[in-house]
This record gives structure tokens, C-alpha cells and sequence, in this order.
């Protein structure tokens, strides 16, 4: 398999954007974790629903048929952003992922970050 580089050279201000280029890297770490062995194999169907849908659920959110279901669409978001931090985390503890892994948990950490910070500061109206 190909080797990819794992960072985030150029991240986007739109944060839809970034998310997408999120999930498109989260889709190749998963064709990675299928090299690794039965657990890791495991674990990346859980990482592939959770980091992919982050993504689709921001986008989801627009069209949210109030304030407050916009911003519970978001908070889906961000859950699916925690579930995929902890996942990697564990898969990094193992070592099944490796130092060079790490820009996509900072990423996703960065995510976490600003996805939670849009949430605070969301009226709920």
C-alpha cells in the first residue's frame, strides 16, 4: 500500500471544508488499519462511521428546521468527533498507529475544539 503523509499541510478557514479533507484522510487510515491486523481491522469500521459522519452531520445542521435543532445537529457533531479522538487515542496507545499518525489526532483534537466553541456560543433562541 501506498504510504500517505498524515498532515494537514493546508487547513482550510471554512469548516466544511476541513471537515471534508478530515474525512477523506480518516477514509484512507481506515485502508491503512485494514493492513494492520484483525483489531485494528475491527476498530476501523467504528472510526470510519464516527470520523466520516462529523462531516455530514455539520453539513446536516443547515438545514436544521429551528435554532435548537440546528444546534443539536451540531452536537451530534462533536460527539462523533470525541468518539473518533478516543478511538485513535486507543490505536495510538497500542501502538497500531505511530508517531506519524499523530497530525490526524491533533486534527481532530483542533476540530473537537472549534466545533465545541461554535456550540458555546450558539443561542439556542
Amino acid at each position: 500500500m501506498k504510504q500517505h503523509d498524515w498532515s494537514f499541510n493546508h487547513k482550510p478557514y471554512d469548516l466544511r471544508q476541513r471537515l471534508l479533507n478530515f474525512a477523506v484522510v480518516i477514509v484512507r487510515l481506515v485502508q491503512f488499519l485494514h493492513t494492520q491486523g484483525p483489531i485494528a481491522k475491527a476498530l476501523s469500521y467504528q472510526i470510519l462511521k464516527c470520523g466520516t459522519s462529523a462531516g455530514a452531520n455539520y453539513e446536516e445542521a443547515d438545514d436544521g428546521s429551528s435554532p435548537r435543532d440546528k444546534k443539536a445537529k451540531r452536537l451530534i457533531t462533536l460527539r462523533e468527533l470525541k468518539e473518533t479522538h478516543f478511538r485513535l487515542k486507543v490505536l495510538r496507545i497500542v501502538g497500531i498507529l505511530g508517531l506519524c499518525h499523530d497530525p490526524v489526532l491533533q486534527e481532530n483534537d483542533e476540530l473537537v475544539r472549534i466545533v465545541a466553541t461554535i456550540i458555546r456560543n450558539t443561542p439556542d433562541e
